[in-house]
């Protein structure tokens, strides 16, 4: 059974993501007060109704406990509604509330009020790009909590011929790699530490930014 996730706030970031989450097979309801908003997204996602997501009616119809999670998406609009919005859906009894904080103090109240999670979409953004302006290795990179990052890079010259037993990457750098994407088209594949890595293989790293940012300089010099 596919999961039933609630967007509440179809601005840039809670329309991409119900795209994103309808893309991947995810059941969305999307809701919004703004109708031309609702109209674009109805027409992907699985239901898509306005409603004002502080009245307390409104939102009750849309059966937040009977979902996934959900997330409040609103945007930098209304952080009022916002922290409203989420007080009601812990109250409702979702299972896992997300919500959407515009700044520090705004995350501080949203987790008082009961989220589950809170993200700053254009902070995390700004420390992504940040690290693609300095490694330019790097691919992509998801963030795994408690300092860890899940970083896939392409392989750098000096790694290419050798394996990862001679890299010693572990007690050099303190990263772990946990798999090698490699081939046409590519797959991600076990790492082998006894296999010479190729020219064209990405490793997918498990690190945290000091040890990233230490094992870049050390193989771009």
């Amino acid at each position: 059974m596919a999961q039933q996730i609630l967007i509440i706030g179809l601005g840039q970031f809670g329309m991409s993501l119900a795209n994103t989450l309808s893309e991947k097979g995810v059941e969305v309801l999307a809701a919004d007060r703004r109708r031309p908003l609702v109209e674009e997204a109805a027409t992907f996602v699985t239901e898509a109704v306005t409603i004002d997501a502080t009245d307390e009616l409104e939102l009750a119809r849309l059966e937040p406990r009977l979902r996934d999670a959900a997330v409040c998406a609103i945007g930098d609009d209304s952080k009022e509604s916002s922290i409203i919005c989420t007080a009601l859906l812990r109250q409702m009894g979702a299972p896992l509330v997300v919500a959407r904080a515009n700044d520090k103090m705004h995350q501080r109240i949203l987790q008082l009020v009961g989220a589950h999670q809170v993200v700053n979409p254009e902070q995390e953004f700004g420390k992504r790009f940040a690290n693609r302006l300095l490694y330019r290795d790097v691919i992509a990179d998801t963030n795994l909590g408690d300092d860890l990052i899940l970083t896939e890079i392409h392989i750098m010259p000096a790694m290419v011929g050798k394996t990862l037993i001679e890299l010693e990457l572990p007690r050099r750098f303190g990263v772990m790699v946990v798999g090698i994407r490699r081939g046409h088209p590519s797959r991600i594949i076990p790492p082998s530490p006894t296999e010479p890595l190729q020219a064209e293989d990405n490793l997918v790293i498990v690190s945290n930014e000091f040890s990233m940012a230490k094992l870049t300089r050390e193989f771009q010099r």
